[in-house]
């Protein structure tokens, strides 16, 4: 490919422009004794180690590490039930009414079960029940997203603070040791 050649009118602009502008990068003036540069040797590549999943990943205590832990959630919440029957109640004195087993069962069955068990008792006039949900399998995480265990002992609290659970729940706290312990929940309901 041939390269243009400047005109005379050309060259006229290019010579006045050149002689206004400042250069970005003057020319560096290299001091008069310097001696000629020594090159310098490749430096060591950085030794780089293997890569291995979850080697720096903190181990929590929750059974459950994308959420505060269930039981504390239950603990944290306000009494509104009497003081001394809520003692009672949480050191197995009181003897529940009714007991649901959710041992083994999906969200999709669990979930209806519930609240027809709760509505139900509600309507015979039982004021304690017990949710039995069980702890929940404890297996290693096996990949870098985090396992829910025991979602039926985290979900059922949930569920007993939505329509239309809400409205005939009073309190919920986890079993006593003798009716389950943190397998079981304890559901005192309205009059």
């Amino acid at each position: 490919m041939r390269r243009r050649r400047l005109t005379p009118e050309d060259q006229d602009i290019w010579s006045r422009y050149t002689r206004t502008a400042e250069a970005l990068d003057p020319p560096r003036q290299e001091p008069l004794d310097a001696s000629p540069p020594v090159p310098n040797p490749d430096p060591p590549a950085p030794q780089v180690r293997p890569f291995r999943l979850g080697e720096r990943a903190k181990m929590r205590n929750s059974s459950h590490a994308l959420a505060p832990s269930i039981a504390e959630e239950v603990r944290a919440a306000p009494l509104r039930m009497d003081a001394k029957a809520h003692k009672r109640m949480t050191s197995g004195k009181l003897r529940p009414e009714g007991k649901l087993d959710l041992h083994g069962m999906t969200l999709e069955q669990a979930h209806p079960e519930l609240t027809h068990f709760v509505l139900m008792s509600h309507a015979a006039g039982k004021r304690l029940v017990i949710v039995v949900t069980g702890k929940g399998k404890s297996r290693p995480a096996e990949g870098p997203i985090p396992a829910r265990l025991g979602v039926l002992k985290h979900q059922v609290p949930q569920w007993l603070r939505m329509a239309p659970l809400a409205p005939v729940v009073l309190q919920v706290s986890e079993a006593h040791r003798r009716h389950g312990g943190s397998g079981a929940y304890y559901v005192y309901l309205r009059r």
